[in-house]
């Protein structure tokens, strides 16, 4: 069966903002993460139908935000790659590019190879230079102040 477009784009839409609400709940319940994790890839697939490569990156990039809200970092680590590829194949930069390197310093994290976690945040820092709006970066430092590297000694 095939979903008429503009369809599968609202739903799209309506399943990326339903996983923003669920990330930006302080507690939820396990099946409000479950709830989370599948509207996130569900909306990943609808862009696949009908969305442009931009959709794709953010899709990923969003899968590989929940994956590291919820702990798990073979997953995060993926969906951030995939993210970072389709960003390089499409020539997609600004904060797409920016926030595909966020995410996987993000995910790094998760694995605690402090060394990756830099690496990603240096790429992540340079790339956030070139974020053209200043509303986007402004959000963008923002979402990377929140990657927590301990001091030498302390992991």
């Amino acid at each position: 069966m095939t979903l008429d477009p503009d369809i599968q784009r609202q739903l799209a839409i309506d399943l990326f903002n339903l996983t923003w609400t669920y990330l930006d709940k302080p507690i939820r319940t396990i099946e409000e993460n479950d709830a989370m994790l599948h509207a996130a890839h569900a909306s990943r697939h609808h862009w696949a139908q009908v969305g442009k490569p931009v959709n794709l990156a953010r899709g990923e990039w969003q899968i590989s935000r929940v994956y590291a809200v919820l702990g798990r970092s073979e997953p995060a680590l993926y969906h951030a790659q995939r993210c970072l590829v389709i960003c390089q194949q499409h020539q997609i930069g600004d904060f797409d590019l920016a926030y595909a390197y966020e995410a996987l310093a993000r995910a790094h994290t998760i694995t605690q190879k402090w060394r990756e976690v830099r690496q990603y945040l240096d790429h992540a820092t340079e790339a956030g230079k070139a974020i053209a709006e200043q509303e986007d970066k402004n959000w963008f430092d923002q979402d990377l102040s929140t990657i927590v590297i301990p001091e030498p000694g302390e992991g």
